[in-house]
Protein backbone atom coordinates (compact mmCIF):
# COMPACT_ATOMS: atom_id res chain seq x y z
CA UNK A 1 0.00 0.00 0.00
CA UNK A 2 1.45 3.45 -0.93
CA UNK A 3 1.63 6.00 1.60
CA UNK A 4 2.73 8.66 -0.75
CA UNK A 5 -0.15 9.16 -2.74
CA UNK A 6 -1.15 13.04 -3.78
CA UNK A 7 -4.25 12.10 -6.09
CA UNK A 8 -7.22 11.97 -5.69
CA UNK A 9 -8.07 15.28 -3.55
CA UNK A 10 -9.50 14.80 -0.20
CA UNK A 11 -12.31 16.93 0.38
CA UNK A 12 -14.83 17.05 3.15
CA UNK A 13 -18.74 17.74 2.91
CA UNK A 14 -20.45 21.16 4.39
CA UNK A 15 -23.86 19.82 4.13
CA UNK A 16 -23.73 17.86 7.21
CA UNK A 17 -23.91 21.18 9.32
CA UNK A 18 -27.63 21.58 7.70
CA UNK A 19 -28.49 17.87 6.50
CA UNK A 20 -31.50 17.28 9.60
CA UNK A 21 -30.67 19.99 10.98
CA UNK A 22 -33.27 23.11 11.52
CA UNK A 23 -36.17 24.03 13.49
CA UNK A 24 -37.91 20.06 14.69
CA UNK A 25 -34.09 19.32 15.21
CA UNK A 26 -30.36 20.69 16.41
CA UNK A 27 -29.60 24.25 15.26
CA UNK A 28 -27.98 24.40 11.64
CA UNK A 29 -23.77 24.48 12.19
CA UNK A 30 -22.40 27.86 10.04
CA UNK A 31 -20.79 27.44 7.36
CA UNK A 32 -17.88 29.62 8.52
CA UNK A 33 -17.96 26.73 11.52
CA UNK A 34 -17.51 24.26 8.99
CA UNK A 35 -15.05 25.27 7.08
CA UNK A 36 -12.93 26.07 10.66
CA UNK A 37 -13.37 22.85 11.70
CA UNK A 38 -12.26 21.48 8.28
CA UNK A 39 -9.10 23.43 7.70
CA UNK A 40 -7.61 22.48 11.21
CA UNK A 41 -7.87 19.09 10.97
CA UNK A 42 -4.48 17.14 10.53
CA UNK A 43 -3.06 14.10 10.83
CA UNK A 44 0.82 13.68 10.70
CA UNK A 45 0.77 16.60 8.41
CA UNK A 46 -1.77 16.16 5.73
CA UNK A 47 -4.50 18.82 5.37
CA UNK A 48 -7.69 18.39 3.78
CA UNK A 49 -7.87 19.92 0.46
CA UNK A 50 -11.11 21.52 0.00
CA UNK A 51 -14.65 21.60 0.42
CA UNK A 52 -17.86 20.08 -1.61
CA UNK A 53 -20.63 22.91 -1.03
CA UNK A 54 -24.68 22.67 -0.79
CA UNK A 55 -26.16 25.34 -2.74
CA UNK A 56 -28.96 26.61 -0.22
CA UNK A 57 -29.50 29.17 2.89
CA UNK A 58 -28.60 29.16 5.36
CA UNK A 59 -24.75 28.61 3.79
CA UNK A 60 -24.67 29.43 0.41
CA UNK A 61 -27.50 31.37 -1.26
CA UNK A 62 -28.75 29.40 -4.92
CA UNK A 63 -29.41 33.31 -5.47
CA UNK A 64 -26.00 34.58 -4.27
CA UNK A 65 -24.55 37.90 -6.52
CA UNK A 66 -21.16 37.88 -7.70
CA UNK A 67 -20.15 40.01 -4.80
CA UNK A 68 -21.35 37.22 -2.13
CA UNK A 69 -19.88 34.16 -4.59
CA UNK A 70 -16.25 36.55 -4.32
CA UNK A 71 -16.43 36.75 -0.58
CA UNK A 72 -17.37 32.62 -0.44
CA UNK A 73 -14.35 32.19 -2.33
CA UNK A 74 -12.15 34.35 -0.60
CA UNK A 75 -13.08 32.81 2.80
CA UNK A 76 -12.43 29.08 1.57
CA UNK A 77 -9.19 30.14 -0.07
CA UNK A 78 -7.92 32.11 3.09
CA UNK A 79 -8.26 28.66 4.84
CA UNK A 80 -6.02 27.50 1.79
CA UNK A 81 -8.90 25.41 0.57
CA UNK A 82 -10.68 24.84 -2.40
CA UNK A 83 -14.18 23.84 -4.25
CA UNK A 84 -15.33 20.54 -5.53
CA UNK A 85 -18.26 19.83 -6.19
CA UNK A 86 -21.78 21.82 -5.46
CA UNK A 87 -25.29 20.27 -4.38
CA UNK A 88 -27.89 22.04 -6.43
CA UNK A 89 -30.93 22.30 -4.05
CA UNK A 90 -33.72 20.89 -6.59
CA UNK A 91 -36.48 20.16 -4.17
CA UNK A 92 -39.37 21.75 -3.41
CA UNK A 93 -38.93 23.11 0.04
CA UNK A 94 -35.50 24.58 -1.60
CA UNK A 95 -36.89 25.86 -4.55
CA UNK A 96 -37.01 22.97 -6.84
CA UNK A 97 -39.55 20.48 -8.48
CA UNK A 98 -40.20 16.87 -8.85
CA UNK A 99 -38.05 15.58 -12.09
CA UNK A 100 -41.28 13.72 -12.58
CA UNK A 101 -44.31 16.40 -11.87
CA UNK A 102 -46.26 18.60 -14.04
CA UNK A 103 -44.04 20.91 -16.41
CA UNK A 104 -44.01 23.71 -14.04
CA UNK A 105 -42.51 21.30 -11.29
CA UNK A 106 -39.83 20.58 -13.92
CA UNK A 107 -39.14 23.88 -14.75
CA UNK A 108 -38.76 24.73 -11.14
CA UNK A 109 -36.24 21.69 -10.90
CA UNK A 110 -34.64 22.42 -14.17
CA UNK A 111 -34.13 26.65 -12.86
CA UNK A 112 -32.30 24.91 -9.80
CA UNK A 113 -29.84 23.14 -11.41
CA UNK A 114 -29.09 26.28 -13.88
CA UNK A 115 -28.85 28.50 -10.90
CA UNK A 116 -26.04 25.54 -9.76
CA UNK A 117 -24.29 25.59 -12.72
CA UNK A 118 -24.18 29.10 -13.36
CA UNK A 119 -22.48 29.45 -9.63
CA UNK A 120 -20.26 26.55 -10.10
CA UNK A 121 -18.95 28.39 -13.68
CA UNK A 122 -18.32 31.54 -10.89
CA UNK A 123 -16.63 29.46 -9.09
CA UNK A 124 -14.07 28.50 -11.34
CA UNK A 125 -13.72 31.82 -12.82
CA UNK A 126 -12.95 33.05 -9.45
CA UNK A 127 -10.24 30.49 -9.46
CA UNK A 128 -11.11 28.94 -6.45
CA UNK A 129 -12.91 25.54 -7.81
CA UNK A 130 -10.76 23.39 -10.74
CA UNK A 131 -12.84 20.60 -10.69
CA UNK A 132 -15.96 18.87 -9.28
CA UNK A 133 -19.63 18.25 -10.45
CA UNK A 134 -23.08 19.19 -9.87
CA UNK A 135 -25.01 16.84 -7.77
CA UNK A 136 -28.63 16.40 -8.54
CA UNK A 137 -31.34 13.71 -7.77
CA UNK A 138 -34.53 12.96 -8.93
CA UNK A 139 -36.47 15.04 -6.23
CA UNK A 140 -39.56 13.33 -5.66
CA UNK A 141 -39.70 9.78 -3.29
CA UNK A 142 -40.42 6.05 -4.28
CA UNK A 143 -43.86 6.31 -3.10
CA UNK A 144 -45.29 8.64 -5.84
CA UNK A 145 -42.48 6.84 -8.65
CA UNK A 146 -44.62 3.52 -7.92
CA UNK A 147 -47.90 5.04 -8.94
CA UNK A 148 -46.26 4.54 -12.34
CA UNK A 149 -42.79 2.75 -12.28
CA UNK A 150 -42.57 3.18 -16.30
CA UNK A 151 -43.65 6.49 -17.12
CA UNK A 152 -41.94 8.04 -14.37
CA UNK A 153 -39.04 6.69 -15.39
CA UNK A 154 -39.37 8.28 -18.78
CA UNK A 155 -40.06 11.46 -17.30
CA UNK A 156 -37.45 11.30 -15.04
CA UNK A 157 -35.01 10.57 -17.93
CA UNK A 158 -36.34 13.36 -19.81
CA UNK A 159 -35.78 16.24 -16.81
CA UNK A 160 -32.49 14.84 -16.70
CA UNK A 161 -31.94 15.09 -20.42
CA UNK A 162 -32.77 18.66 -20.19
CA UNK A 163 -30.41 19.19 -17.59
CA UNK A 164 -27.97 17.99 -19.38
CA UNK A 165 -28.02 21.09 -21.94
CA UNK A 166 -28.16 22.88 -19.34
CA UNK A 167 -25.00 21.79 -18.17
CA UNK A 168 -23.05 21.99 -21.34
CA UNK A 169 -23.76 24.88 -22.06
CA UNK A 170 -21.89 25.78 -18.49
CA UNK A 171 -19.17 23.37 -18.81
CA UNK A 172 -20.49 20.82 -16.14
CA UNK A 173 -21.40 17.82 -15.26
CA UNK A 174 -24.40 16.28 -13.08
CA UNK A 175 -23.87 13.44 -11.13
CA UNK A 176 -27.20 11.99 -9.32
CA UNK A 177 -26.63 10.53 -5.61
CA UNK A 178 -28.33 7.19 -5.64
CA UNK A 179 -30.04 6.85 -2.25
CA UNK A 180 -33.29 4.59 -1.44
CA UNK A 181 -35.58 7.95 -0.65
CA UNK A 182 -35.22 9.08 -4.27
CA UNK A 183 -37.74 7.96 -6.24
CA UNK A 184 -36.59 6.06 -9.58
CA UNK A 185 -32.78 5.96 -8.23
CA UNK A 186 -33.91 3.94 -5.05
CA UNK A 187 -32.61 0.66 -6.31
CA UNK A 188 -29.27 -0.16 -8.09
CA UNK A 189 -31.07 -1.60 -10.99
CA UNK A 190 -33.54 1.27 -11.33
CA UNK A 191 -30.47 3.83 -11.34
CA UNK A 192 -28.61 2.06 -13.93
CA UNK A 193 -32.01 2.44 -15.80
CA UNK A 194 -32.25 5.78 -15.66
CA UNK A 195 -28.82 6.70 -16.28
CA UNK A 196 -28.70 3.92 -19.56
CA UNK A 197 -32.30 5.90 -20.41
CA UNK A 198 -30.30 8.66 -20.22
CA UNK A 199 -27.59 7.69 -22.22
CA UNK A 200 -25.54 10.71 -21.95
CA UNK A 201 -22.20 9.72 -20.20
CA UNK A 202 -20.24 12.76 -20.42
CA UNK A 203 -22.27 14.35 -18.96
CA UNK A 204 -24.65 13.04 -16.35
CA UNK A 205 -23.24 10.06 -14.07
CA UNK A 206 -23.63 8.58 -11.11
CA UNK A 207 -22.71 9.83 -7.18
CA UNK A 208 -21.16 7.06 -5.18
CA UNK A 209 -21.80 7.74 -1.47
CA UNK A 210 -20.95 3.99 0.41
CA UNK A 211 -23.36 4.69 3.52
CA UNK A 212 -26.32 4.77 0.72
CA UNK A 213 -25.16 2.33 -1.80
CA UNK A 214 -24.90 -0.21 1.20
CA UNK A 215 -28.47 -0.16 1.50
CA UNK A 216 -29.00 -1.27 -2.14
CA UNK A 217 -28.06 -4.58 -1.28
CA UNK A 218 -30.61 -4.67 1.44
CA UNK A 219 -33.38 -3.82 -0.70
CA UNK A 220 -34.97 -1.17 0.75
CA UNK A 221 -37.46 0.45 -1.13
CA UNK A 222 -37.26 -2.17 -3.60
CA UNK A 223 -37.46 -5.78 -2.20
CA UNK A 224 -37.24 -7.49 -5.93
CA UNK A 225 -33.57 -6.10 -6.12
CA UNK A 226 -32.01 -7.26 -2.91
CA UNK A 227 -28.56 -8.70 -3.03
CA UNK A 228 -28.01 -10.13 0.12
CA UNK A 229 -29.89 -12.97 1.66
CA UNK A 230 -32.79 -12.57 4.11
CA UNK A 231 -30.92 -14.87 6.95
CA UNK A 232 -27.66 -12.41 6.31
CA UNK A 233 -25.78 -11.91 9.12
CA UNK A 234 -23.53 -8.79 9.40
CA UNK A 235 -20.63 -11.13 10.36
CA UNK A 236 -20.46 -12.64 6.98
CA UNK A 237 -18.22 -10.24 5.47
CA UNK A 238 -17.04 -12.12 2.35
CA UNK A 239 -21.08 -12.25 1.65
CA UNK A 240 -21.45 -8.39 1.76
CA UNK A 241 -18.56 -8.01 -0.17
CA UNK A 242 -19.80 -9.87 -2.62
CA UNK A 243 -22.78 -8.48 -2.57
CA UNK A 244 -21.30 -4.60 -3.41
CA UNK A 245 -19.05 -6.05 -6.28
CA UNK A 246 -22.69 -6.51 -8.37
CA UNK A 247 -23.39 -3.34 -7.20
CA UNK A 248 -20.35 -1.43 -7.86
CA UNK A 249 -19.81 -3.36 -10.95
CA UNK A 250 -23.57 -2.10 -12.55
CA UNK A 251 -22.58 1.58 -10.99
CA UNK A 252 -19.04 1.95 -11.61
CA UNK A 253 -18.59 2.89 -15.16
CA UNK A 254 -21.24 5.85 -14.55
CA UNK A 255 -19.27 6.76 -11.13
CA UNK A 256 -17.90 10.56 -11.58
CA UNK A 257 -18.37 11.52 -8.12
CA UNK A 258 -17.17 9.73 -4.93
CA UNK A 259 -18.34 9.93 -1.26
CA UNK A 260 -15.99 7.65 1.39
CA UNK A 261 -18.92 6.89 4.03
CA UNK A 262 -19.56 4.08 6.75
CA UNK A 263 -23.35 2.58 7.71
CA UNK A 264 -24.35 1.06 10.29
CA UNK A 265 -27.31 -0.79 8.21
CA UNK A 266 -30.38 0.90 8.64
CA UNK A 267 -32.18 3.61 7.69
CA UNK A 268 -32.63 7.07 9.48
CA UNK A 269 -33.95 10.62 8.97
CA UNK A 270 -34.07 13.67 11.32
CA UNK A 271 -35.39 17.09 10.19
CA UNK A 272 -36.88 18.34 6.71
CA UNK A 273 -34.60 14.84 5.56
CA UNK A 274 -36.73 11.99 4.37
CA UNK A 275 -35.67 8.37 5.68
CA UNK A 276 -31.80 7.43 3.98
CA UNK A 277 -28.95 5.95 5.03
CA UNK A 278 -27.66 6.28 8.27
CA UNK A 279 -24.09 7.31 8.31
CA UNK A 280 -22.04 6.58 11.21
CA UNK A 281 -18.42 8.26 12.77
CA UNK A 282 -15.22 6.89 12.41
CA UNK A 283 -14.46 3.68 14.82
CA UNK A 284 -18.36 3.47 15.40
CA UNK A 285 -18.55 -0.20 16.45
CA UNK A 286 -22.37 -0.64 14.33
CA UNK A 287 -20.09 0.41 11.36
CA UNK A 288 -21.08 -2.69 9.09
CA UNK A 289 -18.17 -1.82 6.08
CA UNK A 290 -14.52 -1.93 6.09
CA UNK A 291 -14.04 1.51 5.00
CA UNK A 292 -11.09 1.30 2.94
CA UNK A 293 -11.77 -2.17 1.38
CA UNK A 294 -15.04 -1.54 -0.02
CA UNK A 295 -13.81 2.00 -1.10
CA UNK A 296 -11.48 0.17 -3.03
CA UNK A 297 -14.78 -1.61 -4.92
CA UNK A 298 -15.25 1.87 -6.32
CA UNK A 299 -12.46 3.36 -7.21
CA UNK A 300 -10.31 0.39 -8.62
CA UNK A 301 -11.80 -1.11 -12.22
CA UNK A 302 -12.40 -4.74 -12.38
CA UNK A 303 -8.13 -5.56 -13.07
CA UNK A 304 -7.85 -3.51 -9.81
CA UNK A 305 -5.95 -0.88 -11.58
CA UNK A 306 -7.34 3.09 -9.91
CA UNK A 307 -10.30 4.29 -12.06
CA UNK A 308 -9.13 7.69 -11.87
CA UNK A 309 -12.75 8.74 -12.69
CA UNK A 310 -12.69 11.72 -10.43
CA UNK A 311 -10.08 14.14 -8.57
CA UNK A 312 -11.46 14.42 -5.67
CA UNK A 313 -12.98 12.50 -2.93
CA UNK A 314 -15.31 13.81 -0.58
CA UNK A 315 -16.16 12.49 3.13
CA UNK A 316 -19.82 12.58 3.67
CA UNK A 317 -21.24 12.32 7.16
CA UNK A 318 -24.99 13.24 7.92
CA UNK A 319 -27.20 13.46 10.45
CA UNK A 320 -24.78 13.79 13.92
CA UNK A 321 -25.62 15.07 16.84
CA UNK A 322 -24.37 18.64 16.84
CA UNK A 323 -21.85 17.83 20.02
CA UNK A 324 -19.99 15.53 17.69
CA UNK A 325 -19.96 17.81 14.79
CA UNK A 326 -18.42 20.78 16.81
CA UNK A 327 -15.36 18.36 18.44
CA UNK A 328 -12.82 18.92 16.19
CA UNK A 329 -11.31 15.28 17.02
CA UNK A 330 -14.18 14.07 14.93
CA UNK A 331 -12.71 15.89 11.68
CA UNK A 332 -9.16 14.39 12.47
CA UNK A 333 -10.53 10.91 12.78
CA UNK A 334 -12.50 11.54 9.65
CA UNK A 335 -9.39 13.04 7.93
CA UNK A 336 -7.45 10.04 8.71
CA UNK A 337 -9.76 7.59 7.34
CA UNK A 338 -9.72 9.36 3.77
CA UNK A 339 -6.25 9.32 3.83
CA UNK A 340 -6.49 5.72 4.63
CA UNK A 341 -8.29 5.59 1.76
CA UNK A 342 -6.39 7.61 -0.74
CA UNK A 343 -2.95 5.04 0.18
CA UNK A 344 -5.16 2.32 -0.84
CA UNK A 345 -6.21 3.22 -3.75
CA UNK A 346 -4.68 6.63 -5.20
CA UNK A 347 -1.84 7.55 -7.35
CA UNK A 348 0.65 9.38 -7.16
Amino acid sequence: MSTTNQHPAIHNAMWPGLVGKGPDSEPFIPLETMLDLTAKAEVDGVRFDGVDLFLSLPHTSIDSTDDELKQLAESVAGRDLVVGSVVAPVWPPTGGGSTMGSEEERKSFLTQVRKACAIGRKLRDLGIRRYGVVRIDSAASPAEWAKDPAGNTRRIARTFCDAALIAEDYGERLAAEGEICWGGMHSWKRMVELLEMVNRPKTVGFQADMAHSLLYTLGYNAEEDRLLPQDFHWSQQDVLMGALRTVTHALRPWTIDFHVAQNDGTVHGSGSHDKTGRHCIVGDPNGKMDTVAVAGLWMRDESGTPTRAYEHICWDGCMFPNSVMLAQKTWNDILGTVIAVRAAHGWV
